[in-house]
């Protein structure tokens, strides 16, 4: 029996080299959708008329579904140890990883259910149902919808206005994340992309 094949096979065990194939399903799934999301965020208001309400409606359905897969690859993770950086990293890069990978969680969900405050918040909700993907009605937060409509209507803005700037932050983080990923590609010859590829 070759003891040294068997010992690297146990360390691989341990300590996996790469994401596992859930993780980098979810991950693959997510990203894309959340890139066209700010496509379609950012061009909605460039859009002729009757463009604006399908591409919004869109855009609140891919919103609900980065929501349910977020949580999906949090509990995932939760349960599955990620792959250890590059033993070749400075231990200021894998602090800056590791807070970059906390604040995307973090806005995976916040950006999302803002969104739903937001949408939820709006005087006209009862009147113009949500429907996800145009397939089947979506509610919306009924205690929200409930309030007073003077209130309602102030938190519609400040609900909107925190999507928003929540927007911006995942625009700025998104950058970082692939830019840092392709510095390190090509720049450091220290792949972190095949951690996340089949």
């Amino acid at each position: 029996m070759n003891t040294h094949t068997d010992s690297l096979t146990d360390a691989t065990a341990m300590h996996p080299t790469r994401y596992t194939r859930t993780a980098m399903t979810l991950h693959w799934l997510i990203a894309p959708l959340m890139i066209g999301n700010v496509v379609l965020g950012l061009s909605a208001d460039s859009l002729p008329d009757d463009w604006v309400r399908p591409v919004i409606d869109t855009h609140k359905s891919i919103g609900i579904t980065v929501l349910g897969l977020a949580l999906l690859r949090i509990l995932w993770r939760v349960s599955h140890k990620p792959p250890p950086l590059p033993r070749e990293f400075a231990s200021w890069e894998k602090i800056a990883a590791h807070a970059a990978h906390f604040v995307l969680y973090l806005l995976m969900i916040a950006l999302p259910l803002s969104g739903w405050l937001h949408d939820s918040a709006w005087k006209d909700a009862a009147t113009h149902p949500m429907r996800l993907f145009n397939l089947f009605a979506w509610p919306r937060i009924g205690y929200v919808m409930n309030l007073d409509p003077t209130l309602k209507e102030s938190l519609h803005d400040r609900f909107g206005a925190l999507h928003t700037w929540l927007g911006y932050a995942l625009y700025a983080l998104l950058a970082m994340h692939i830019g840092g990923a392709l510095k390190h590609q090509w720049l450091d010859r220290k792949s972190v992309l095949e951690r996340m590829v089949p």
